[in-house]
């Protein structure tokens, strides 16, 4: 059985990957550590190792059980182009997408060099999404390391937001999602910094996903942000979930 998920913009988890080690700025509160100490406290065997990176060779094969069409996030729990993971696991975990091509995968990473170093290396079949998250200005470069990956839709998470983008462009992306942090200590998002990537996103007509406050604002209504609570998928998604 899948293991389905309460993140908005999918509907599944697959970790053959768990655990992860800080890179920037958006991994200071990870909600994926928080989670893995919980679940080692509760005795779960795939956690036994806490957050330290382990690859699950028994999971390789996961998504080819489940029937039913599903949009699958790839490695909730960890980083599928961290250092620690050998190309040859990164090549299964792209033979088995190939194979489930009624599923549609989303993977997301920090690790924008490691992903545009390995891109050619790698069979990127149409049901296979990547993304990088970019936190603040001070990561936009990911954007650009995402522009020679071949993968048929390409997007940014840009959760948890921590800074304004001032010249921000939604070119050669194919989505757009925005999120403020949650959870303990969680740090504040300015609505303008929103509206601002909003306002590119209609511009540039990029679909543009809005997941959620800051916890200082979970009381705010989303009609302050005038239709930030748009939550709009690449039309891909559509045309992928027809041909199944």
């Amino acid at each position: 059985m899948a293991q389905l998920s309460k993140i908005e913009w999918t509907e599944a988890t697959w970790n053959p990957v768990t655990g992860c080690t800080k890179l920037s700025d958006g991994c200071k509160n990870c909600y994926a550590q928080r989670m893995a100490k919980r679940l080692h406290a509760m005795g779960n065997k795939r956690y036994q190792n806490g957050f330290d990176l382990t690859l699950h060779h028994d999971l390789l094969d996961l998504p080819l059980k489940w029937k039913k069409p599903k949009i699958i996030f790839v490695n909730s729990m960890s980083d599928l182009f961290h250092k620690k993971v050998p190309l040859s696991f990164i090549k299964s975990v792209f033979k088995t997408m190939s194979k489930a091509d009624w599923h549609v995968f989303q993977i997301v990473t920090k690790r924008s060099e490691r992903l545009a170093e390995l891109a050619a290396k790698l069979d990127w079949p149409a049901n296979v999404w990547v993304g990088v998250t970019v936190e603040s200005n001070k990561y936009l470069h990911r954007i650009e390391d995402l522009q020679h990956v071949p993968a048929s839709v390409k997007f940014v998470s840009m959760e948890p937001l921590l800074s304004d983008f001032p010249n921000f462009s939604t070119k050669g992306l194919d989505w757009v999602i925005v999120g403020g942090e949650s959870g303990p200590h969680s740090r504040p998002m300015n609505a303008d910094w929103v509206r601002y990537i909003r306002e590119q996103c209609i511009k540039e007509k990029t679909p543009f996903f809005f997941k959620q406050w800051d916890g200082f604002k979970k009381a705010i209504n989303g009609s302050v942000l005038d239709g930030c609570t748009w939550k709009q998928m690449p039309p891909i998604r559509e045309k992928q979930l027809q041909m199944i």
